[in-house]
């Protein structure tokens, strides 16, 4: 097994996007910067959609301008949905970002409003028209659909071999709805990475049953490196009937770090960002250790 793991922290994200208070530009600085300060180098902080589908993001110029400006050693990335989020990261100085299509037609409907092919296409023109960008491709429900239910090992293949024959060599396995379990993750996730061993598969586990801690030791156990969680547990899909939270930055780096695993993280003042967040933020957690008082926390 890789000892060294990558921590992707997402909150910033998927983290807010449910969240309906909008949360003042400087309060989400904060976060990021204390993210920064515990040690996390690798953050999605913030997505260029439509402000009407998702208000929460419609500081996302003054955020990624903000970040990019005090920070040159992190690897930030933002999600696209198509086109014009492209045109607009790019014209931020966004270098990195993730483009999220579905394995299922009903879920991009309800997500992207587009078919599966009319969001490949959209790939295809993002590509080509901005060859400096890197993406990661984003496969939401690549574990279990909340319209579709379960989907078989060759539909995810030939959805990924559509990225792979664009260029695409980065993926993103999205357990959507919390769906999996261990089995699951460990079956799916060793095939897909025989499949395509030129790839890099990173994993990003909703936690709606309690499952997102075991399934993402599983993919690590795997070989998967990079790992994508929330701070808090904060987020969830907006378009997955009954998803609750990401699965929690604070609780993944408390277990790994104690494990043996090396994440380069400091629990204690990413412990204090996670309470921080949750002072701040009115929205939907699932992390256990911010609710651990001081006096109480295991050292």
């Amino acid at each position: 097994m890789n000892r060294k793991i990558f921590i992707n922290e997402i909150g910033p994200r998927d983290g807010f996007q449910n969240v309906n208070d909008f949360i003042g530009t400087d309060v989400k600085l904060n976060i990021i910067d204390g993210l920064v300060q515990a040690g996390i180098k690798k953050i999605q902080f913030t997505s260029f959609v439509n402000p009407k589908a998702i208000p929460q993001m419609r500081d996302a110029k003054e955020v990624v301008v903000a970040c990019l400006e005090k920070y040159k050693d992190i690897d930030f990335y933002a999600l696209v949905p198509n086109l014009v989020g492209a045109k607009i990261a790019s014209e931020c100085g966004v270098g990195k970002v993730s483009f999220v299509t579905s394995v299922t037609e009903s879920h991009n409907l309800a997500n992207i409003k587009k078919t599966v092919d009319e969001s490949v296409e959209e790939l295809s023109r993002m590509l080509e028209m901005y060859p400096s960008l890197k993406v990661i491709w984003d496969v939401a429900t690549a574990y279990g659909c909340p319209y579709e239910g379960n989907i078989s090992d060759e539909k995810i293949i030939n959805h990924i071999t559509k990225g792979v024959n664009l260029g695409i060599r980065t993926f993103t396995l999205c357990d959507t709805i919390g769906i999996a379990t261990p089995k699951l993750i460990k079956e799916r996730t060793t095939r897909l990475m025989n499949e395509f061993p030129s790839c890099e598969f990173r994993i990003h586990i909703h936690d709606t049953r309690n499952m997102g801690m075991v399934n993402t030791l599983t993919a690590i156990e795997c070989g998967v490196q990079n790992v994508e969680v929330s701070i808090g547990g904060l987020g969830g899909c907006p378009f997955a009937p009954g998803a609750s939270g990401n699965t929690s930055t604070e609780d993944i780096v408390y277990m790994l770090n104690n494990m043996g695993y090396d994440t380069d993280i400091q629990f204690e003042k990413l412990l204090q960002t996670a309470k921080y967040t949750k002072m701040n933020v009115k929205g939907n957690f699932s992390g256990h250790h911010i609710n651990i008082t001081n006096d109480c926390r295991v050292q």
